[in-house]
């Protein structure tokens, strides 16, 4: 059944003032909100990947390079098959730059997805995709 959409001079004369959700689809008006927002299960799996990555990159990694990044945000890049992780690369000791720095962290995503395949349980584990941000940004 199709609701008539009612015209201002009816809506008028069935009230002393017209209000904002006057003459509205009461199907549409009491909706209750779309709870589509952010995909909870891709949020809570960054989570747990930006957790795996902060304590690799702390305790495991052997390159001293990259003993100096640390993880700021890990979202989902077009889904959660792949991740992009934004690093924060703060002054280190050894002056590197960024083609360096990047050129470790590709040597070593085989390693970092191993670790968090370790932390994870998921048949699959994402791909992953550096930024870097700190001294001007940088995309892998």
């Amino acid at each position: 059944m199709k609701f008539k959409k009612r015209l201002p001079g009816q809506i008028r004369s069935a009230c002393n003032e017209i209000q904002p959700d006057d003459g509205v689809d009461p199907r549409t008006f009491f909706r209750r909100p779309s709870r589509k927002g952010a995909n909870r299960k891709a949020l809570q799996l960054c989570s747990q990947i930006a957790q795996t990555l902060t304590s690799v990159l702390d305790w495991e990694t052997g390159d001293d390079r990259l003993r100096g990044l640390t993880v700021q945000s890990v979202e989902p890049a077009p889904d959660s098959s792949c991740v992009l992780v934004t690093l924060c690369w703060q002054a280190t000791t050894d002056n590197a730059d960024a083609g360096e720095v990047l050129e470790g962290l590709r040597r070593s995503s085989g390693y970092f997805r191993t670790q968090i395949a370790a932390a994870i349980h998921r048949k699959r584990v994402p791909q992953l995709l550096f930024r870097i941000s700190g001294r001007g940004e940088v995309n892998l």
